[in-house]
């Protein structure tokens, strides 16, 4: 057959293009991502999103933990301190329990936010009372130290299993501040109508641990009235730290006598 006959020139032609065929199948790659789908290969790489915790969110967290203060009664009624606390710090501070009824009502209302506000601020119990609101004040600051002792006792403010799992790393122990002296002062003597009031106060530094009169009125109707207004000032002495206190209904001269020698006993303190 001649090199140039028809029918040659179309075999030649079906056996390059069927060799091409073949050379075309033999270079396509076995992984095709098509064909790797299409017979259930590996499942795609997951995004960044998709590889986080099945929770959500980060896998550590800052470890929180609640402590109740103890219930302290008060003349207007019982007071109780919740804090909310993360790594050894205050950072919230609620009163569970606060006298209600009557003026306690507003007193409440008024002084438990200053009270809160300061503990956080303070980050310790040592927190002025507020004016008007000295029973209150004294037994928020009484359950605020008890929470805060408890939180101590317990390991300090960070939870030891907290969100993370893994316990805080220990923190160096806190130098110990030197004793504070120590004191007895005496105020002056203050003249009422009903008699004299001296005031003697016992401070740790500049603290009032104790007050105590040491002339009060006396005789009569002024005994009952001392032995009632005595004990609620000195009480008043110490939560207040001051002589910012409120007089005892009944017994205003006595009250007023009795600020007057606190005040004496304070600037010979100096404080």
């Amino acid at each position: 057959m001649k090199k140039s006959h028809p029918i040659r020139r179309t075999m030649l032609a079906a056996a390059a293009t069927v060799s091409g065929i073949v050379l075309l199948l033999s270079l396509k790659p076995a992984g095709d991502p098509a064909a790797a789908s299409a017979q259930g290969g590996a499942a795609p790489q997951q995004t960044a999103a998709g590889q986080e915790s099945p929770q959500g969110g980060s896998a550590q967290q800052t470890g929180t933990r609640t402590v109740t203060g103890d219930v302290v009664k008060t003349e207007y009624g019982p007071v109780q301190v919740r804090l909310s606390l993360s790594d050894g710090r205050i950072v919230k501070a609620d009163a569970v329990q606060a006298p209600q009824g009557g003026t306690s009502d507003q007193k409440t209302a008024l002084a438990v936010p200053r009270l809160n506000k300061a503990a956080v601020a303070a980050q310790s119990a040592d927190i002025d009372a507020v004016s008007g609101a000295t029973y209150t004040s004294g037994g928020y600051k009484k359950s605020l130290q008890s929470a805060l002792d408890k939180a101590k006792a317990t390991g300090g403010g960070s939870d030891s299993a907290g969100a993370s799992g893994t316990s805080a790393s220990p923190k160096a122990p806190a130098a110990k501040a030197p004793a504070a002296q120590t004191r007895v002062i005496t105020g002056d003597v203050a003249r009422t109508e009903y008699g004299p009031v001296q005031v003697r106060l016992v401070l740790a530094g500049t603290k009032i641990t104790k007050a105590e009169t040491v002339q009060a009125p006396s005789g009569g109707r002024s005994t009952q009235v001392t032995a009632d207004a005595v004990p609620k000032l000195n009480q008043e002495a110490v939560a207040a730290g001051s002589a910012d206190i409120d007089a005892v209904s009944g017994a205003t001269y006595t009250s007023g006598g009795y600020k007057k020698s606190l005040q004496s006993a304070l600037d010979k303190a100096g404080g």
